[in-house]
């Protein structure tokens, strides 16, 4: 080992240095030539000498590092953090590593192979919190929960086992144990070829034993996917007619008149709301950015009504569960379910002579009945706050407000017509 410059440290300076640091100010030495006093810049490193440095940076971390040389490259070896392992600690410490180096070992080598073998020890479970801690939290919203769905389930079927003894047979009978739809057993084969892409990137494995595995092959074809719907003239009249309860059959009315997304509604606040200009300005959608939504005079007529009935409360659909607000800090929107569990319970209850829908089957409803009334296919697709397909997506950045608000407002005084009638009748 070459020989190095020492700069004994002491103890009480490394006391001041971290001192300095906590008190927001900044470290000092005496310059061992001129003897005056000299500020240090952050990070700070200092050498004890033969390779052994204190570091300390400007958060306040303060550590131990031994610097050598082995087969001609340069190596750190992490020795611990300072005020834990004292200056003599450090000391007597890297001596026991240079004797290791002088007989021609490799510590820092030695201590990742350690840790690799650890991380071989890893479950599942583990392997989860890890996964969610570094990925999981920097996905979109919507994958972070399509992801949190399936990753309790991968916990809960192989969540115990060793990360480096699944194998791709562990994966095809968790997928057929779960016994979750064709959609489903999709985002969670999807969701565990990530976690397993993640034990990969660490070297906890050498191969992903999701990669292969088809779902075709483990489930069979795909089944055909529903399509979506657009509910009649008769079959409105019933819906407008509906047993509901009145939060939910506006909700209803909104959903159709608005063509928006069931979640921007549920969690639309107060304040989102310009009933002055008639707009309602959505901060931000399934397809990224923001829309303005022209508000017709029914729209804004059934939105009063749900401020009378939402009481003081921030949401335009406020829940009405008391655990639910005590598990949001007092106010929270509906629970996603609600509105669908609504139609739901119609059905069961009344047996209506309406064919089966969902909440988003009154977004197409609504662009089917737009189109028939002669509004523009373009129109209709930046109503439902759709990207342009194509170029024309890439270029035109004309919101259409105004064209907007003539295709709302003629399809409102659509469904007008039909709730009047029921009046009248």
């Amino acid at each position: 080992m070459s020989a190095r410059t020492k700069e004994i440290l002491e103890s009480l300076q490394l006391k001041h240095w971290m001192r300095a640091v906590e008190n927001d100010e900044v470290p000092t030495a005496k310059d061992p030539k001129t003897n005056t006093v000299i500020q240090l810049p952050l990070p700070l490193a200092r050498t004890d000498g033969d390779g052994l440095t204190f570091t300390l940076s400007k958060s306040g971390t303060a550590t131990w590092i031994l610097r050598y040389r082995h087969g001609g490259r340069a190596r750190e070896l992490t020795i611990g953090n300072y005020p834990d392992i004292g200056l003599s600690e450090a000391r007597k410490r890297a001596r026991e590593q240079r004797a290791e180096i002088d007989r021609g070992g490799d510590p820092a080598s030695d201590k990742r192979k350690v840790k690799a073998l650890i991380l071989q020890d890893w479950s599942v479970r583990e392997l989860i919190d890890d996964y969610r801690k570094k990925i999981l939290v920097g996905l979109g919203s919507s994958t972070q929960r399509s992801y949190g769905r399936s990753l309790i389930r991968v916990e809960s079927k192989i969540g115990s086992y060793l990360v480096s003894k699944i194998t791709p047979v562990d994966i095809v009978a968790m997928i057929e144990d779960v016994g979750a739809t064709w959609t489903e057993s999709s985002m969670l084969l999807s969701s565990t070829k990530m976690l397993f892409r993640h034990a990969a990137g660490k070297k906890i494995i050498p191969t992903n034993p999701c990669i292969g595995i088809e779902l075709n092959a483990v489930l069979g074809k795909r089944p055909v996917i529903r399509k979506r719907l657009m509910l009649s003239e008769l079959e409105l009249r019933i819906l407008f007619a509906a047993d509901m309860r009145r939060e939910n059959a506006l909700a209803v009315r909104l959903l159709l008149a608005t063509a928006v997304r069931s979640d921007e509604l549920r969690n639309a606040k107060w304040d989102q709301f310009d009933f002055e200009n008639q707009v309602w300005s959505v901060p931000t959608s399934k397809t990224g950015p923001g829309i303005q939504i022209p508000l017709t005079l029914p729209v804004i007529g059934w939105l009063q009504e749900l401020k009378l009935l939402g009481f003081d409360s921030v949401f335009i659909l406020p829940s009405r569960a008391q655990s639910r607000k005590v598990k949001f800090g007092g106010d929270a929107p509906i629970n996603p379910n609600t509105i669908g569990a609504a139609i739901e319970f119609w059905y069961t209850e009344h047996n209506p002579a309406v064919r089966r829908f969902t909440p988003h089957d009154l977004r197409s409803t609504a662009k089917s009945h737009m189109r028939r009334l002669g509004v523009p296919r373009d129109i209709t697709e930046m109503c439902l706050n759709h990207k342009l397909a194509g170029v024309e997506g890439i270029y035109d950045v004309h919101t259409y407000f105004e064209e907007r608000r003539d295709a709302l407002t003629l399809w409102v005084e659509y469904l007008t017509q039909i709730e009047n009638s029921l009046v009248l009748s």
